[in-house]
């Protein structure tokens, strides 16, 4: 069932900027859901029209059920959402931060702090209670953000470049805790400049550049749209001279590591077994690129930047 619904959506600012041009596509309940695309493609904009923060200048979009230009106060109970910036009052305090969120929304002030509490703790901020956000790093205040964005118990949850400048170990936790939420039940909508997020994560995407849709895929499909995928290749035995292998475009970076293109329809095996024939033992290999950033820059032509 679609639990957002947007239909030829339009956004033209009084500067005379179209941030929106008749973009149209449909989220399923319980997806995992990745809005890419370049800074300046109305990823932002999409996301403050489906929060009721900018208005739209035609089109439609339904959350729920609920149109936001006739229903726009039921459709808003369906949301949370973090945005990119960190707007949190460097006063405050964590957990009354995420007490007041919910009491926005009418939820009695024990189950408020249930909620906050079990939150806290299932983000690893439960010492970060009653402590004033200034004194929290900034991974510890996107984490804080995602809370309260949780605090209404939403059905869609909207997270705008939620782990930007987190390091690798809290990034892992918070897609951990996100992969949860999404089994749980919730749509998760994730923008997202690490790409290799939207990879691991996310079950479809939408790719918008300059304030078109490009594509709207799930991601296994978007993905072998790639004519080929670039290794690198670790090997065992230094290497003296570099073999003439038709099928593959091979580049030797030194004695011991090669660089290689491998067509898609040819595949790593195949590639791998044409080298073990021209007695080239690989000991290890890693993907030289994101597959799915080498794609966005192939279907937005922005190869050349």
């Amino acid at each position: 069932m679609s639990i957002i619904h947007i239909e030829n959506l339009s956004k033209t600012y009084a500067s005379g900027v179209t941030a929106l041009d008749g973009v149209s596509f449909d989220i399923q309940a319980g997806d995992f859901f990745a809005l890419l695309g370049p800074n300046g493609a109305g990823k932002s904009t999409l996301i403050n029209v489906l929060s009721s923060l900018v208005q739209k200048t035609g089109g439609k979009v339904a959350i729920a059920g609920h149109d936001i230009d006739t229903h726009s106060r039921q459709a808003k109970l369906h949301l949370g959402v973090m945005p990119q910036e960190i707007n949190l009052g460097v006063f405050d305090k964590v957990l009354p931060i995420l007490i007041n969120q919910a009491g926005y929304y009418g939820v009695p002030k024990a189950i408020a702090k249930k909620r906050a509490l079990d939150l806290l703790d299932r983000l690893s901020l439960s010492d970060k209670a009653d402590q004033v956000t200034r004194s929290l790093s900034g991974g510890m205040k996107r984490r804080v953000m995602i809370a309260r964005a949780l605090m209404n118990d939403p059905d869609i949850i909207i997270l705008d470049e939620p782990t930007a400048g987190v390091d690798i170990e809290i990034r892992q936790h918070m897609w951990d805790f996100l992969k949860d939420l999404n089994k749980a039940g919730k749509t998760i909508i994730l923008t997202t400049h690490y790409l290799e997020e939207a990879e691991q994560l996310c079950d479809n995407v939408a790719i918008i550049d300059r304030g078109k849709l490009v594509c709207q895929s799930d991601m296994p499909s978007l993905l072998r749209h790639l004519d080929c995928e670039q290794f690198v290749l670790y090997l065992s035995e230094p290497l003296q001279n570099l073999p003439d292998i038709p099928e593959l475009s091979i580049r030797q970076i030194d004695s011991l590591t090669l660089e290689v293109d491998v067509p898609r329809d040819l595949g790593i095996s195949r590639c791998l077994y044409h080298l073990c024939k021209a007695n080239i033992l690989v000991q290890s290999l890693r993907n030289k690129t994101n597959r799915l950033e080498s794609l966005f820059l192939k279907l937005t032509k922005r190869e050349g930047l």
